[in-house]
């Protein structure tokens, strides 16, 4: 029986891409702060495979702190963007909660976790490392964009304990919102929390906070894995 999308908040206004063929991986990918689903589906249907659905949920409307508390689409509050800035652990956790519920509704509809990438640019790229990190399946990937790790402290003891989920990272190296520093620095993180050579950091040269026709490149060469058993994306 098929699982109400009502029934996950998140999924019932989500921008859904659908493959042409028979559905047997999903993409999960999550905006960055103050835009919507809207804002990367349409890049992500320019590099659609017919098996793999895309799932562009929308973050809700919250006041920003960063932001003057300013009211705009954000999975989270933030107070700042230094390694050692206040963070809003009981909202980061809610919104990794509400990522997860769309994992499990996928598995319900015949696509298995190990078949699910989830990824996302700035602060949906932090959501997605820190929802792959605690979630109890293993999943097929993460593709995390000028982003960081949430509630770094917390880890490794916050991992659910899955060592072997692969996680690319891009960054661009003119980044002044999320300086590459701190990209770099989540990429060292993470090879405790995972094998290190689950661990890919790629930087690119003049690439401000945006993405660029080389990561998009990368993307393509990504998704194509999905219908493929779990593998290094290092290995690409």
């Amino acid at each position: 029986m098929c699982g109400n999308n009502m029934s996950v908040p998140l999924l019932a206004e989500a921008v859904t891409v659908s493959g042409t063929q028979k559905e047997t991986a999903a993409v999960i990918f999550l905006h960055g702060l103050g835009d919507t689903g809207h804002g990367w589906a349409d890049s992500l249907t320019g590099i659609r495979l017919p098996h793999v659905k895309f799932i562009c949920p929308h973050a809700p409307k919250i006041p920003v702190t960063l932001n003057m508390r300013s009211l705009m689409p954000a999975w989270f509050d933030l107070m700042g963007l230094s390694p050692d800035a206040p963070e809003d652990e009981v909202g980061i956790k809610k919104a990794a909660e509400n990522i997860k519920a769309i994992i499990e509704h996928e598995a319900r509809n015949g696509i298995p976790p190990h078949r699910i990438i989830i990824g996302g640019f700035s602060q949906g790229g932090a959501l997605s490392l820190y929802t792959a990190l605690t979630c109890q399946h293993q999943l097929a990937g993460v593709v995390a964009l000028s982003c960081w790790l949430p509630l770094h402290k917390s880890f490794p003891s916050a991992s659910s304990g899955n060592k072997n989920i692969p996680i690319l990272q891009c960054h661009g190296e003119m980044d002044m919102m999320v300086p590459a520093q701190f990209g770099a620095m989540t990429a060292e993180k993470l090879k405790y929390i995972v094998n290190p050579q689950m661990v890919t950091f790629k930087t690119y040269p003049g690439v401000q906070h945006s993405s660029c026709p080389e990561v998009r490149l990368l993307l393509t060469a990504v998704w194509g894995r999905t219908d493929l058993p779990p593998i290094p994306i290092s290995k690409i």
